[in-house]
């Protein structure tokens, strides 16, 4: 039998949408659905959002400096190299892979199987994954799967010397 992919949910604002999840792996479909009904459906969210697109505009840019703050501090904290690539890519890319790296550690190590050895050889090829936009393209992946998106990256992804860490 295959796991549904349209499910009733029971949104927190009172109204019942019928959600298609085919675009999520049938494992997590669950999950997600649960995760929807404790929230308000598309319509109450959006009317509950400020229309200013000045003010969104603000609070974005806001948001943006302080995820960039933290990112460049973590990269500092953890001896991540900078990333080559625009500036605009570079600075987006390091929000990425903080995020991911992170993300990755808490479900690797914290609550997976992964030892603290092992997340040290995963940090060390994480440092050598130096493109700019080979973290930009993982922004979506799963963090549970950053071992195997570091195993599959490609040498032009990596600098061509031996880095100075």
């Amino acid at each position: 039998m295959a796991v549904k992919k349209f499910w009733t949910i029971d949104h927190a604002c009172g109204h019942t949408v019928e959600a298609d999840l085919s675009d999520r792996p049938a494992d997590r479909r669950a999950g997600y659905a649960r995760w929807l009904a404790g929230r308000d459906c598309a319509d109450c969210w959006r009317t509950s959002r400020p229309e200013d697109p000045e003010a969104t505009a603000e609070w974005l840019a806001k948001q943006r400096v302080t995820e960039q703050a933290e990112a460049e501090a973590w990269s500092e904290q953890y001896r991540m190299p900078p990333l080559d690539g625009t500036d605009r890519a570079v600075a987006w890319a390091t929000r990425c892979r903080h995020q991911l790296v992170s993300a990755a550690y808490t479900a690797l190590v914290v609550e997976g199987t992964t030892s603290e050895t092992e997340w040290e050889a995963i940090e060390d090829a994480v440092r050598l994954l130096t493109r700019a936009g080979w973290w930009l393209d993982q922004r979506d992946a799963d963090p549970a799967d950053l071992p195997e998106l570091l195993d599959a990256a490609s040498t032009s992804d990596r600098p061509t010397e031996n880095p100075h860490y």
